[in-house]
Formats: C-alpha cells, structure tokens, sequence
C-alpha cells in the first residue's frame, strides 16, 4: 500500500519498471514513509512511522534491500529521466561530480575502508574516516522558486579502497574512472542530450580530460588546471621519416604566461552562491600534455577576486569555444553539489542508515541521494498553495530544501496518509489552529 498522494503517481509509475510488482509496491511505501520520518532512515524506523500501514511480514520489506531482484540502473536511469524532463532540449545539460565519506561503525561491512575526511581535513591537519566513499554525480536544475540551482543527484557510485579491491582480486578503480563510467552511462542513455561535466581537480585529471575529448560533439569538461601543466603546440604534420611527433612546440606554462602578462581584462561573472563578482582574468590556448597519454586541446582561464577575498584560481574547460565568462559561471556552480551533501545529511540523515551486506550497502544509500531529487520534483510539482511551512528570516530570498521537505510532509500527511486510515478524514474536524500545529509538528524537517 501506498502512503503517497494521488498527484505523485505519475512520476513514481516511472519506477515501476527496475521492480516486480510486491517488490514495487513496498518500495513505494518504504519511500513515502523515508520522506515524512524524522530522525534515522533505517528500515525499522520507516516502518516504525507507517505503523498498520504496512502490509504484510516485516522481513519482506527489509528483503527490498538486501535480497529483493531489482536493477539500480533502471532505477536510476527513470530517475534521470524525469529529471531531465525540467530541463530545456536546445540546451546542454550541465552536470557536477564530487564524492562525500559517510562513516559506518561495525567490522563486517561491505566496502568499508578508510577515507580522508575532506570536511574535518585542512591543508595542515588529514582527519580519517571509517567507513563507506560515494561518488556522486548530479543535474544542475534551476527552479523558479530558488535563487540559485539545485544539484539533484541522478547516479551513485561506491568507491573501494586498494585494498579492498586487491582482496577481492578486482581492478582498482579511482574516483576519477569511477566517474568516467557515470559519465557514460549518461551519454549511452540519452544520445540526443549534450553535457557539461564539472567537477574539482580530483575530477579534472588528464585522464577525464581524454575521455571528454574522444566525445567532445556531447560532452565537455570544466575543472581546475594545475599552474604548472604542460602545454604543447599541435604536432606538425609527419615528414615521413623517423617516428611521427606527438607534440609540438612547448607553450608557456599557465603560471609563466600570467606572470608575464602586463594587462588583465575585468569582468563581472556568475560566483558561487548565485551572486555576482568583479574579477580580473586571463586566458590561452593550448594542447595539455601527459606522457605516454597524448594532447588534449583545452581553454584556460585564470581568476583573480578583484574583492581578494578568495584565492586565485586556474580553470579550463575541453570546449575551446566556451566564453570565459561560461568558464566560469559553470565552475563557480560546482557549489551546490556540497550544498547538496550538506541538506541531505542534516535534512534525510543519509549517513544514518546502518546496512552491512553488498546488496543493502549499494541500496540503501543510492536510493536515499535519488530520494533528494525526488522531494524536489514533488515540490516543484506542487501547487503554489500548497507550498506551506516555509521558514522566513531577513535575507532569506529563496526556498531550501527543508523548506521543500517541509511541504511535501504536510501534503503527504493530510492527503495520503490521514486519508487511508480509519476515521483519518476527522482531521479536517478539527480547529484550525489545533490542525496547523499538528501538521506543523509532523512535518519539521528535523
């Protein structure tokens, strides 16, 4: 039995196909009660708050994760799919990657290792983490209601650690390779779609850089440059003798041709947050070179903070006939991933579910990201006057996503679930302060 409204059906009817059908219909359950529950997201605790609700044996509904046959990858792709459905045709789709460590206690649990924690770490101080690393990767959607885009994350990946995977006689696989294949799954699904890919330096390598390259009529890549890359010329055409060249004459690194410029063009550009920044910048032209990989012909773009309240950067994009004003804009909205990481631990506690067997470990957590993006699409579907619980203080300018939450509860509260129980309409009996204060208590974002 679903506890979710009449309205959310046809997007969750797009699911129906990655489930057999009773598998289907405690997965819609399982997610109705993962979004009104507060507190930890643990099958018990979802099935603590639907109480009768659930039909059937309590073993059968853990089973979805653990033993239940269905495919995360249809999943996912219906997932990506209605997303995408939000977004212009004619226009790229932009895509940000990052990873996030998620600790879990206990010694038998699959995939757990330790991680560098990025958020306690420093440039002085490395903090680890004990437990799981998730390569996440995301659609930038902007909605009318907020005053920056929202990364929904679309595909998930476990990273392992060497030792993990030298255990288990696998190849060894970086967050960078494992973002390589998302990224194309994302081309073999939508061949009709063209990408920008955004990530961080981690994300940036020579070897992203490649593949990008090799489907650069769809995809592009925008991330950092190291300073001090190599640049090269276009190897001239072969002579016919010796071996063919594979590069041509060396170009000035990034940091010697900014220290030897005498003039920087000043722009506003699009900066993190939404907002607007003065900055000085300079850019070229050249082929990045990595030993024994081959050229890549990319743009480059340094960034100097006129305001010098943040440190100057080196950007590059594999799509030379980008603007630097798009370089930019399109790095700086890398943020909203961690914005992203940020709502879903505090607002869906994603790290405080408690799997330990392969199949609930890659479930669990995959399926708690995708549950972001649907809250989003809910309240994005919603009536305007629908949109209640909103939380306003001075300079506030746009909804969050506790906000969103906040309204998708109360609108599952009083038209799914009061409206399958017994006697459950004798809500709306109620005065109407007494009902605003009891939707108000069940749908807090705590």
């Amino acid at each position: 039995m679903s506890i979710l409204p009449d309205q959310a059906l046809p997007l969750l009817l797009s699911f129906d196909p990655a489930f057999s059908q009773p598998t289907y219909q405690r997965f819609l359950l399982l997610l109705g009660s993962a979004i009104i529950t507060r507190g930890p997201r643990t099958v018990s605790n979802l099935l603590r708050t639907v109480g009768t609700l659930a039909t059937g044996h309590i073993s059968s509904y853990r089973r979805v994760f653990s033993n239940a046959h269905w495919c995360m990858l249809r999943l996912a792709c219906a997932l990506t799919r209605q997303v995408l459905t939000l977004l212009p045709e004619d226009l790229p789709v932009v895509l940000v990657g990052d990873d996030t460590v998620f600790g879990h206690p206990g010694p038998h649990v699959y995939g757990k290792a330790r991680h560098r924690d990025p958020v306690r770490s420093s440039h002085a101080f490395t903090a680890w983490k004990y437990g799981h690393k998730w390569v996440v990767l995301a659609v930038l959607v902007r909605f009318s209601f907020a005053n920056r885009p929202w990364a929904l994350p679309v595909l998930v990946a476990l990273y392992q650690s060497e030792e993990n995977d030298l255990r288990q006689r696998r190849r060894h696989r970086t967050p960078a390779q494992h973002m390589i294949r998302l990224l194309r799954l994302m081309l073999r699904w939508f061949p009709d779609r063209r990408f920008v890919f955004v990530g961080d330096s981690a994300y940036g390598t020579h070897e992203v850089a490649r593949f990008c390259h090799r489907h650069d009529r769809r995809l592009a890549l925008v991330s950092k440059l190291h300073p001090e890359a190599n640049l090269f010329e276009p190897p001239p055409p072969y002579t016919g003798k010796g071996r063919p060249r594979v590069k041509g004459q060396r170009l000035p690194k990034p940091r010697e041709a900014v220290s030897a410029a005498r003039g920087f063009t000043r722009r506003t550009v699009g900066w993190y947050g939404g907002g607007t920044r003065r900055v000085e910048t300079r850019g070229g032209r050249g082929h990045w070179y990595k030993s024994g990989e081959g050229l890549v012909p990319i743009l480059w773009v340094f960034v100097r903070d006129r305001e010098g309240t943040h440190r100057d950067e080196y950007f590059y994009t594999t799509d030379t006939r980008l603007s630097t004003e798009a370089v930019i804009g399109y790095y700086t909205g890398r943020w909203n991933i961690e914005t992203t990481f940020q709502e879903a631990h505090s607002c869906l506690h994603v790290e405080s579910v408690r799997p330990w067997c392969r199949a609930s470990v890659l479930r669990e957590t995959s399926c708690l990201f995708g549950l972001y993006s649907i809250v989003a699409m809910l309240y994005h579907n919603l009536p305007e006057d629908r949109r209640m619980g909103r939380i306003e203080w001075p300079g506030k300018t746009g909804v969050t996503f506790s906000d969103a939450l906040t309204a998708v509860r109360r609108w599952i509260w009083s038209e799914g679930v009061f409206a399958q129980l017994e006697n459950g309409a004798d809500i709306e009996k109620l005065p109407v302060p007494i009902r605003e204060t009891l939707y108000s208590a069940l749908a807090s974002a705590a």
